[in-house]
């Protein structure tokens, strides 16, 4: 490592004030310390100092989510796989197949390899538009205001890969991801000041966009010619006794054996990654008790409420925590902390809020069978108004004590 440390001092003052090239000190200053901690940190008292930065928070929830970017890649290749057994030879085209057949891995469902494999093929080019497109936009930004590049995208790109489909066309990734950077992020001045969760503007924007790739009730098998429903669209028309019809229980549920988008199937790997953050202080545990409380509390409400013709009024509370993406809306969004409450009274009436929200829009309109993304969304515009009734509470309780 001192041949690059040599690289990089040898370079340095082209870019630094007064260099050839200080107009794109950001550029060097990204590449740079993604190699090595930035050198402007305090090491001695009184300053406030702490053992984790932003590179580090950043990477400790890039490798949270590997779990669930893991199991994603081999259930998208296993339904790949599955769905082309089905549809026969005359199917098995495209550049995807020949690759694998080329490599000799084949197309067989059963085997962990292939279906690992097959499921890279699909994530790796949504992936690298992903973070061609969005570095394109955080580097033009940091250039234009004479600030660093920061490694919240990086985040945020593995996060919003993880919560499209499969079959998301590259075209819409790229304006997805553009929208989501821009308008959710930059325009309220980068990471730490918006007030939105990038990644989940960026799926909304698509969601509103193009509901016909992005519809809830569409299933994200990646494969022309096969189609049928999702879990959440099943039980918006059948209730959960409809699932078992479409051989989908609790437990394949719970482990993730089923359509979906690449990260949110699997509410094990969410759970991962979820302790992780907390075990790490990353993510705070008051939203997590929060969300859930919200959840089972709206959901147990609506279950003695009923309804003669919304069969998701039954729908009890472990399966709306099993469907879709409440499992890793919990582990990444609810517990972001940049748009999330910042208060503790606050984290609790945040997270219930998300947890009461999901419910509603799953259960009261189901032209919205999702719910998490637009609960989190919601909950992020509510959050300032959340801390300042804490905050003054606790200013007039105070007050009244000493008075």
């Amino acid at each position: 490592m001192k041949f690059v440390r040599g690289i990089f001092d040898k370079i340095e003052p082209n870019f630094v004030d007064g260099g050839k090239y200080e107009k794109y000190f950001p550029l060097y200053e990204a590449v740079e310390s993604f190699f090595y901690s930035p050198k402007t940190v305090s090491t001695v008292a009184p300053h406030a100092r702490s053992y984790t930065d932003m590179k580090r928070i950043m990477i400790y929830v890039f490798l949270a989510a590997m779990p669930c970017a893991f199991f994603g890649m081999w259930n998208t290749g296993h339904g790949a796989n599955v769905a082309l057994a089905a549809l026969g030879e005359e199917a098995h085209t495209g550049w995807r197949i020949a690759l694998m057949q080329w490599l000799g891995f084949g197309l067989n469902p059963d085997s962990i390899l292939a279906s690992m494999f097959h499921g890279f093929l699909y994530f790796l080019p949504i992936y690298a538009v992903t973070m061609i497109v969005g570095l394109f936009w955080e580097i033009l930004f940091a250039i234009i205001r004479g600030h660093e590049v920061n490694e919240g995208f990086f985040v945020t790109s593995i996060l919003y890969v993880l919560i499209v489909p499969a079959s998301t066309p590259l075209w819409q990734v790229a304006l997805g991801i553009s929208f989501g950077v821009v308008i959710g992020k930059e325009v309220f001045g980068g990471t730490g000041k918006n007030f939105l969760n990038p990644a989940l503007v960026a799926r909304a924007f698509l969601y509103f966009a193009y509901p016909a790739q992005m519809s809830g009730d569409r299933v994200w098998t990646p494969v022309d010619g096969f189609s049928g429903a999702t879990a959440l669209g099943i039980t918006a028309s059948d209730g959960v006794q409809g699932l078992a019809a479409h051989d989908i229980s609790f437990m394949s549920a719970f482990w993730g054996n089923m359509q979906g988008s690449f990260g949110e199937t699997s509410v094990f790997m969410c759970l991962i990654g979820l302790a992780f953050l907390l075990v790490t202080k990353i993510a705070n545990w008051r939203l997590v008790v929060g969300c859930i409380a919200g959840t089972i509390a709206f959901s147990s409400l609506l279950n003695v409420i009923g309804s003669d013709t919304n069969p998701m009024f039954a729908m009890p509370f472990w399966w709306h925590m099993v469907l879709g993406g409440w499992a890793f809306g919990l582990a990444f969004m609810v517990t972001e902390p940049v748009t999330a409450s910042h208060t503790n009274v606050g984290r609790f009436w945040y997270g219930a809020l998300i947890g009461f929200m999901v419910v509603m829009i799953r259960v009261i309109n189901p032209a919205f069978p999702e719910g998490m993304m637009l609960a989190i969304l919601f909950a992020n515009i509510f959050a300032p108004l959340i801390d300042w009734f804490v905050v003054r509470a606790n200013i007039a309780r105070r007050a009244k004590r000493n008075a």
